[in-house]
């Protein structure tokens, strides 16, 4: 049976290389799009007068772990590719293949740097990323104006419905009793059809319903507005029918998203859009080690045949043609178009049996 790799210090070389030009090419990455996205949002930040260039550190250092979840897998392939042209073009992979080694066996060392790449992503999204991404949500809400005291209890845009009464509320904070809606609009109807809207600021808990204060009524039938002080409405609308959150699964990390889905699975919600969500949680990572087998078309071949570019650029297509897919498919998850299994995890598997397929092509 072979080894993975016949020699430590050959797969050592090979690993640094990859590992190195994976940094470099993040770090470009990163910085010129957080410098461009930046430009775009300072002038929103800095419209608030109390707002200063703290301000927009923090800004950055709520913006850059989106960025690095989104564009690490880029760095991984196009640091693939320059590390398999590299390679060929100073015939080290001819050398490599005339000592015996199995396209496979040079392909091991780089799966490894990207298999760590891929934990070290995994850990990174399940940790660091669901509170930035809450803050800046949060914030950006807000229109900059403000960070909120606790973001990640906050709800936004809550929909609710009970007998002829549609409630939304733009904010929902607080538990049970104590539970508070801000920006809420109430669509009231009878047999089918809209008859009445109400908007208030803030709507708190009234036995089997709310109290919507400082309301303001429209008459759609005569297209009327008028203020009628506070009202009563929402009947049969619990607070606890906010507590069944349905999470932003950005927000939040595997192990609360899946507690989520067994409650709303529990009330009869839906739940095909968070299911992609987790199940692409753990797929999204390991994308990271499909970059070095989709690349490696560009290292297999003599360069002396002057095809490297052009085996380069099919590399990079097809790099990028999984990245097409993914969210092609996780769009049809959430949807429910395509079911949640599928969706997360059919471009990954197709896409690897391709790169397999290729590389056996070369191995032969």
């Amino acid at each position: 049976m072979r080894a993975l790799w016949p020699s430590n210090t050959l797969a050592l070389y090979q690993a640094k290389m990859l590992g190195l030009r994976i940094i470099a090419f993040a770090f470009v990455l990163i910085g010129m799009l957080q410098m461009l996205d930046l430009l775009s949002e300072s002038e929103k930040i800095l419209a608030i007068p109390t707002n200063g260039n703290a301000d927009l550190w923090t800004y950055v250092k709520l913006r850059v772990p989106q960025l690095a979840d989104t564009f690490l897998p880029f760095s991984v392939l196009l640091g693939a590719i320059v590390t398999w042209s590299s390679l060929s073009s100073s015939s080290e992979i001819v050398i490599m293949k005339g000592a015996g080694m199995s396209p496979h066996q040079i392909l091991w060392p780089m799966m490894g740097t990207a298999l760590i790449v891929a934990i070290g992503h995994f850990v990174f999204a399940e940790t660091v990323l669901p509170r930035t991404n809450a803050e800046l949500d949060a914030w950006q809400k807000a229109d900059y104006a403000r960070m909120p005291d606790d973001p990640v209890k906050a709800q936004f845009g809550k929909w609710q419905t009970a007998g002829g009464d549609m409630l939304l509320a733009g904010r929902v904070e607080g538990e049970g009793a104590d539970m508070i809606l801000s920006d809420v609009e109430v669509f009231r109807r009878e047999d089918k059809a809209l008859k009445e809207i109400f908007e208030g600021a803030r709507a708190v808990p009234d036995g089997d319903g709310w109290v919507l204060s400082d309301a303001r009524r429209f008459d759609v039938a005569r297209g009327t507005m008028r203020e009628v002080g506070s009202v009563r409405v929402g009947k049969g609308i619990a607070p606890t029918h906010f507590s069944i959150e349905v999470p932003d699964p950005d927000e939040v990390n595997s192990r609360q998203l899946a507690a989520a889905i067994e409650r709303m699975k529990a009330s009869g919600k839906a739940t095909d859009g968070l299911e992609t969500a987790l199940f692409q949680k753990y797929c999204a990572p390991l994308s990271a080690i499909l970059m070095p087998l989709l690349g490696a078309v560009a290292g297999f071949g003599l360069a002396r045949s002057g095809r490297l570019f052009l085996r380069a650029v099919v590399g990079m297509v097809l790099g990028f043609a999984y990245f097409v897919a993914d969210n092609a498919m996780l769009a049809m998850g959430e949807f429910g178009a395509a079911p949640p299994l599928l969706a997360a995890w059919g471009p990954f598997v197709l896409f690897f049996l391709v790169g397999e397929a290729l590389l056996f092509r070369t191995e032969e």
